[in-house]
């Protein structure tokens, strides 16, 4: 394929997950616009968010493989269209009683639409560029895609001044571009003449979403819960289950062998540890600007965007690395960079000073940027029979349970620290116990957006003091989340260890070209260790 045409496809996979990685942090901003004028509650809001990335969870694994049966191009195509519509209907909620359950719906379909078009529009650019150009391409759709995900508090702020309804409606346009590029690039698809798994679909749906469903509800059901831990472990049964009809299915949802493949198996390691920081760093570093460092919510978008510009830079020269000696090479030094910038962040968090964080910043953002990129192509590269859209759909779940592990045990050390440590701080001021502890835990669920965001009433010293006293609880925070970014530099402390396992082997060439304008099949050499 000429590389005009490859410029092409890349440009119109780009379009049709900008809008995923967007309402991954653009609906958080427009939060508290939404609970007014539909009249929600909090949980209620919780649920609105939590329905995109349940049905994210649960249905990646199908995406991938439906979009190996029917060809990546018309799944994609089909998933944009099924995003844009959900987005719409979002945008278009009513008031009333019904909003609540109309809004959750169609996040809940949205989050369908994208699990469908994200491996799909991923296993394009994979088929589409050479095994020796593979790593730059998705190096630059990682990196671009990645940075849209900092820009959605900044648009987000931005559009609410008009409506919160068009932080949903913006999709619209964004998604007619990305059809008519997908449509201009006239890609033909190749279907897959086999059955699809659906007692598979279903299990891995049902497991995927009740574990990702308890590690949401956690901070709300509380770690002793029982419904927590149903959840968690009924979820965690059914994938179990899921793998052991898998092996005895003709033609799965997954090819479980293909974790047979030592270097496929250390890739996702890689990336499920990686992930557990990097996913959630948007929530915690953007709360952590608005309440530390006093920014708005666009200013805490612009935060992040530090992290961008190492995460930029980095994920080109990993893609390069990647092409010339393989995967093990980026991944050592990018979880080695960034398990180092990540540490060297958090002890900078207490300071309450961009200036004397910013050159961390960069450094964990630049870890991250060297191994993403080419832990996912080499995990995609490895695929059996050609199957882009099913080996995606797998690195995409393991991200996405990732980043849900990371959200519910960091969000629970963030809460308990920052309790702690107002706890301490009314105390020495003579504040009485039992008060300390309610007054502080209201104020830690508060400032960390798990609970209705007042200051304690009333006239009590407890009260008064906590009003008076932002400075101590801004320090009390950063001290939470200086946790919280030491346990993130411990994740890719162990991903540094897993990557270590990596044979050092890489994928060096293609099977003979296939007819021109269609998906080539996978690759296959594989060379010798490359470090």
């Amino acid at each position: 394929m000429r590389p005009g045409h490859q410029t092409l496809v890349l440009a119109a996979m780009l379009f049709t997950v900008s809008m995923t990685f967007i309402d991954q942090t653009i609906v958080a901003i427009a939060a508290p616009d939404i609970i007014s004028e539909l009249n929600l509650t909090a949980s209620g809001m919780q649920w609105v968010v939590n329905a995109y990335l349940l049905a994210l969870a649960a249905f990646f694994a199908f995406g991938g493989r439906l979009a190996d049966l029917l060809g990546p191009r018309r799944v994609a195509l089909g998933g944009t269209i099924v995003f844009v519509v959900a987005s719409a209907l979002c945008g278009a909620v009513p008031k009333g009683s019904g909003a609540l359950a109309w809004l959750i719906t169609c996040r809940a379909i949205q989050g369908f639409g994208a699990a469908l078009l994200f491996p799909a529009a991923l296993a394009v650019v994979v088929a589409v560029f050479p095994v020796e150009r593979r790593g730059r391409a998705l190096a630059l759709f990682f990196g671009i895609s990645g940075a849209l995900t900092a820009i959605g508090p900044i648009l987000g702020g931005w559009l609410t001044t008009w409506t919160w309804r068009a932080i949903f409606w913006v999709n619209v346009p964004v998604a007619v571009i990305a059809v008519t590029l997908t449509l201009m690039a006239k890609l033909r698809d190749r279907p897959r003449h086999e059955a699809m798994d659906w007692r598979g679909a279903a299990l891995v749906a049902l497991g995927m979403g009740g574990a990702v469903l308890g590690l949401q509800q956690s901070t709300t059901w509380g770690w002793g819960g029982w419904k927590t831990w149903v959840c968690i472990v009924g979820g965690l049964a059914v994938l179990a289950v899921f793998c052991r009809v898998e092996l005895a299915t003709r033609h799965p949802l997954i090819k479980l062998r293909v974790f047979r493949d030592r270097a496929f198996a250390v890739d996702n390691g890689v990336l499920f540890f990686a992930m557990m920081a990097f996913v959630p760093l948007f929530f915690f570093a953007s709360v952590y600007g608005q309440v530390c460092l006093s920014m708005s919510p666009s200013e805490a978008g612009s935060y992040l965007f530090i992290f961008f510009a190492g995460f930029a830079i980095a994920s080109q020269l990993g893609g390069r690395i990647l092409d010339r000696n393989g995967a093990r090479p980026a991944m050592l030094l990018g979880t080695a960079l960034g398990a180092v910038g990540f540490a060297l962040w958090a002890g900078r968090l207490t300071d309450l000073s961009l200036s004397r964080q910013w050159w961390f910043v960069v450094m964990a953002g630049a870890g991250i940027g060297f191994l993403l990129a080419p832990a996912s192509t080499d995990a995609v590269n490895r695929a059996i029979d050609a199957s882009y859209g099913e080996v995606t759909g797998i690195t995409q779940t393991v991200r996405n349970f990732s980043a849900a592990i990371g959200l519910a045990v960091f969000g629970t050390v963030l809460s308990h620290v920052t309790t702690d440590r107002i706890i301490s701080s009314f105390q020495a001021r003579g504040i009485p116990p039992s008060v300390s502890h309610s007054v502080a835990h209201q104020i830690s669920q508060s400032i960390s957006g798990r609970g209705n965001a007042s200051a304690p009433t009333g006239n009590g010293p407890a009260a008064t003091f906590a009003r008076g006293a932002m400075a101590t609880v801004r320090n009390d925070f950063a001290q939470g989340n200086q946790a919280v970014f030491y346990g993130m530099a411990a994740a890719l402390a162990v991903a540094f260890l897993v990557a270590l396992w990596h044979p050092g082997t890489r994928v060096t060439q293609e099977e003979p070209a296939v007819v021109p304008g269609t998906m080539p099949p996978a690759a296959t050499g594989v060379d010798g260790p490359s470090n």
